[in-house]
């Protein structure tokens, strides 16, 4: 007979130096630099990465248009930058971003469809939608109360997982741990109680490329090896990202589970392609229509209309209207206003879900130029979201993550319908 599991909700989330999100950051590191250029650029590029014994490939394809121009050579550099400010600056651990020996960059870059673009180009009434899709925002209280979390109104298991992560990548970024290499992921289980509400971590599981010669502290032997690992990463990583309230005396710590994850890694041991990760780049789990974000230029509301939906019901759970908020909207290509829209309040709302779906088509404006406009997203701001999770993050004095800020005013026009 199966074992009986508590209720419980599971989230992940990867380093900055997992390969897919290696793409990912090189990716959004183009679409910067072009909006530097132009702010109504057009740019869909993907991102390909792949290491072998003898080299390592990165792959630039896709579509650019914009009011000046970048030579293949720029793509390329900036791309190797990318790569090299993660970590990936040897060959030996995966790539060597810097090295053009070992390291090779192609670029397939072309300008974007005439077809794309006269449906997605014009003003506020006639900017189109830049594809047909679904996109989900999501906002919940599991973070609240606890320090350092208040007022990310996000899912505790994603948040810890995504704070898990971003410590792995200080951690590269400062070489605080030398062995510790750029590639890693995490997954937190969060048990909840009878009431649906977040109780304890129940398990964490960490994943993380390390130094092949470090079996040599212990003669070879790969069994101390690991028991190291593992109390290093729970010392310096787990213990250090989740904060005390929520680690429980007995949590279940699974570090490295097949074993050693040594050099190489990285490119060489996973081929990286951009916006593989969509769960992580969200909530950790559900709630996603489906269309990555990364490498797309504001007038793909792949991207837009994610942020702004989560830049939405982060205010109807602000307003105190619900205690979690899924928004569910829907486009089709050249079309300004959304097909449909629908907020899932899952039997915490104060209002009716229709009614609350109402309000929010009146207080937010859906249109795609509008979202831009209010958000202010014709900006190089998109590399910092390319790791440690699009949502749930800290609006910056520089402009990152604008769709995190709450403005009282939408506040009131949610709960104060004229």
């Amino acid at each position: 007979m199966a074992e009986r599991l508590p209720p419980a909700k599971t989230a992940e989330s990867v380093t900055a130096g997992h390969p897919d999100k290696l793409c990912d950051a090189i990716s959004d590191s183009i679409l910067d630099a072009c909006l530097e250029i132009d702010p109504n650029a057009r740019v869909a590029v993907e991102t390909m990465v792949k290491g072998t014994e003898e080299k390592a490939f990165i792959i630039l394809a896709g579509e650019v248009t914009l009011a000046g121009a970048i030579s293949d050579e720029e793509y390329v550099s900036i791309a190797r930058r990318a790569a090299s400010e993660i970590g990936y600056t040897d060959h030996s651990i995966g790539m060597d971003a810097t090295s053009s020996e070992t390291c090779e960059v192609t670029v397939l870059i072309t300008t974007q469809s005439q077809f794309i673009s006269q449906g997605v180009d014009g003003d506020m009434e006639s900017q189109g939608a830049g594809d047909q899709g679904i996109m989900f925002g999501y906002a919940c209280k599991e973070t609240e109360g606890t320090p350092g979390m208040d007022g990310r109104l996000f899912p505790l298991p994603a948040a810890l997982a995504q704070r898990i992560c971003r410590r792995l990548d200080i951690i590269v970024e400062n070489g605080e741990i030398p062995w510790i290499r750029p590639d890693g992921k995490s997954q937190v289980t969060v048990e909840y109680d009878s009431e649906g509400n977040p109780s304890h971590v129940q398990t964490v599981v960490v994943a993380v490329q390390h130094d092949d010669a470090l079996k040599d502290q212990f003669g070879g032997d790969v069994n101390a090896e690991q028991e190291f690992v593992q109390e290093q990463i729970r010392k310096h990583v787990v213990e250090h990202a989740i904060p005390p309230n929520w680690l429980s005396s007995g949590y279940k710590l699974i570090v490295n589970g097949t074993g050693r994850f040594a050099d190489p890694g990285g490119p060489y041991s996973d081929a990286g392609l951009t916006g593989r990760k969509i769960i992580v780049d969200t909530y950790g789990g559900g709630m996603h229509g489906g269309g990555a974000f990364s490498g797309k230029d504001p007038s793909k509301v792949d991207r837009t209309a994610a942020y702004h939906a989560r830049w939405a019901a982060k205010h109807v759970v602000a307003a105190g209207l619900a205690d979690h908020c899924e928004i569910q909207v829907s486009y089709a290509i050249g079309v300004s206003n959304p097909i449909s829209l629908l907020a899932d309040t899952s039997g915490t709302g104060t209002i009716p879900d229709d009614e609350l779906s109402h309000r929010l088509l009146n207080a937010f404006d859906w249109r795609p130029a509008a979202m831009i406009s209010d958000l202010d997203l014709k900006r190089p701001i998109y590399r910092k979201t390319a790791s440690g999770g699009h949502f749930g993050r800290s609006p910056t004095s520089e402009g990152h993550f604008p769709w995190e800020a709450i403005h009282p005013e939408r506040i009131d026009a949610l709960k104060n319908p004229r």
